[in-house]
């Protein structure tokens, strides 16, 4: 199954305190991406909101107000955008937050996030393989910790990887012997 590669901006890291998704951004491993400012919503008030995790994405509160979508907007324009596709990202801590941003706008169903580093396919890539496919993303030369830019590289690095062909890979493995795996995995 294709995938998406997605990645939340917030207000805090949970462990300082209830924390709301204030940016969502997806891409594509075919270069298409996408990013929406979340206005705050209604049932977040009085959700923590720190100064220091403003200073590393830097979005201010006031800047959300402005140019952010009320989050209803903001829910159906990502679920259009994502479909079917395999939802994906390198933090379990996305999930929470497409939690957050679906049940503020009264939907039991959230969209899934998978965290890269659940997949066997991931888990048994070799350092070196690891550090190039790392470098290879970092050289886009992305803004980091921007949703969007923060997906894009994510999505570069499952490509550098070989793992936007994870279902061929799976074909692979499901009739294949175990150095042909070892092989098709190394890439």
């Amino acid at each position: 199954m294709p995938f998406i590669a997605i990645d939340f901006e917030a207000s805090c890291l949970p462990q300082y305190g209830r924390s709301f998704p204030i940016e969502v951004g997806i891409a594509s491993p075919f270069g298409w991406s996408r990013s929406w400012l979340i206005r705050r919503h209604a049932d977040w008030m009085g959700w923590q909101w720190r100064r220091d995790a403003e200073a590393v994405h830097g979005i201010s509160l006031d800047r959300l107000h402005r140019e952010g979508l009320e989050a209803e907007q903001v829910a159906s324009q990502l679920r259009g955008a994502i479909g079917d596709y395999e939802v994906v990202a390198d933090s379990r801590l996305d999930d929470y937050w497409s939690r957050t941003l679906f049940d503020a706008v009264g939907q039991s169903s959230h969209i899934p996030v998978n965290s890269i580093s659940d997949w066997p396919e991931f888990q048994a890539i070799g350092a070196a393989c690891m550090e190039a496919a790392i470098a290879a993303a970092d050289a886009a030369g992305r803004r980091r910790h921007r949703a969007e830019d923060d997906a894009l590289w994510l999505a570069r690095l499952m490509t550098e990887l070989g793992l936007d062909r994870r279902a061929e890979l799976a074909s692979i493995n499901a009739r294949s012997s175990p150095s042909l795996r070892q092989f098709a995995i190394a890439r």
